[in-house]
């Protein structure tokens, strides 16, 4: 596995401040509320606890940005990256009201934008202390930021999708007729921390039949021999970026049928990657690979859109998907995953990351495409 080289200061730029400030002026609201989550980190880099108090960068289109933050979270804020942004951080007393503290600091305002993740109880609590400010989600303001990733976060997702590789690499050895999806994801997702990642996001271990239902996890199922078992894992690296990739194993030789559809995956697999360039609209990309499956008469099994987004979220924007006529830019991440899924019988993913380039597209996942009979 390749040890990405990046600084802290680059993953999380000051200048994303001042950044996020300009987009929220342009989006004609008065101020961004972010709440802990992949919002409140990509700002400020601070991973906060998702806690019931209060803790929000509270960003002016005009003016001086601050952190209000629990005083027993202090610390912990203060010893992170959002300490180098130079704003004030503000604690509150558990007798104290963080909300009205807020609404008096902005005052009238008529539009804030709230992070996407934040509580329902949090949203609603600041449409009482702001009464009258209409509420939108701070993604449509922070989105076009997000997309392009700088060459930091590119080199982040490149080592996420190479501590990824290296747990694909072992899951031969974890296949075994009669033993439980259960107990293989077990070793999955301990791999999954040894490769250097810092939290297990997924582990999906479809056998058989239940290859067929492409977000299916884990059971007690025994795996059989004959059978195909689709492996999709991912997780967070202490970056905060996220790996996601998805293979194919087959327990002994696999049925001709599942042969059959399985290249026709690889082609379509292909076509999509083959068509990642500037200026391309993520629905194209969608289509190239939905022509292929189409066309060998699968159509109707490809049952999901071919990509998302990926970063500090496993699913964020952009969307590889039919409709989305948003045209790829240089920094662009996402997956580029078809799959075909035959019901009751068994079914097929091939995921990689792949990042827009000046000149096309790059994969980061490396790991062989080609069906592993093990």
């Amino acid at each position: 596995m390749t040890k990405e080289s990046y600084d802290l200061s680059d993953l999380y730029p000051v200048s994303r401040l001042a950044a996020a400030q300009g987009a929220t002026a342009a989006a004609g609201l008065d101020a961004l509320l972010l709440t802990p989550g992949p919002d409140l980190r990509y700002v400020t880099g601070y991973q906060a606890l998702p806690l019931e108090r209060l803790t929000c960068l509270v960003l002016p289109a005009e003016g001086e940005a601050f952190l209000m933050v629990p005083r027993l979270e202090l610390p912990a804020a203060e010893h992170s990256p959002a300490s180098r942004l130079g704003i004030e951080f503000v604690p509150w007393d558990e007798t104290d009201d963080p909300y009205a503290a807020v609404a008096a600091r902005l005052g009238r305002v008529s539009r804030v934008g709230l992070a996407d993740r934040m509580w329902a109880m949090q949203s609603l609590r600041f449409r009482d202390a702001l009464p009258g400010a209409e509420q939108v989600l701070a993604g449509s303001v922070l989105r076009g930021l997000r997309m392009r990733k700088n060459p930091a976060e590119a080199a982040a997702l490149r080592e996420a999708g190479a501590a990824i590789d290296a747990v694909h690499a072992q899951v031969p050895g974890f296949l075994k007729p009669g033993r439980t999806e259960r107990e293989v994801g077990r070793d999955i997702a301990e791999a999954i921390i040894a490769a250097g990642h810092e939290t297990v996001d997924f582990v999906i271990v479809g056998s058989g039949p239940n290859g067929a239902s492409p977000h299916h996890e884990l059971s007690d199922r025994v795996i059989q021999a004959g059978e195909p078992v689709v492996v999709d894992i991912g997780g967070q690296m202490p970056s905060g970026y996220c790996s996601d990739s998805t293979r194919v194993y087959s327990v002994g030789r696999p049925p001709e049928d599942f042969l059959r559809y399985y290249d026709v995956l690889q082609r379509a697999q292909e076509a999509a990657c083959a068509a990642v360039r500037p200026g391309v609209r993520c629905e194209e990309v969608d289509a190239a690979a939905r022509e292929v499956i189409a066309a060998e008469g699968y159509g109707e099994y490809f049952i999901h859109r071919t990509g998302h987004g990926i970063g500090l979220e496993t699913h964020e924007e952009p969307y590889i998907v039919a409709g989305n006529a948003e045209p790829l830019a240089p920094g662009f991440a996402f997956s580029v995953e078809p799959g075909i899924y035959l019901p009751g019988a068994h079914g097929a993913r091939i995921e990689d990351i792949v990042i827009c380039t000046p000149d096309g597209g790059v994969r980061v996942n490396h790991s062989p495409r080609e069906l592993a009979i093990v």
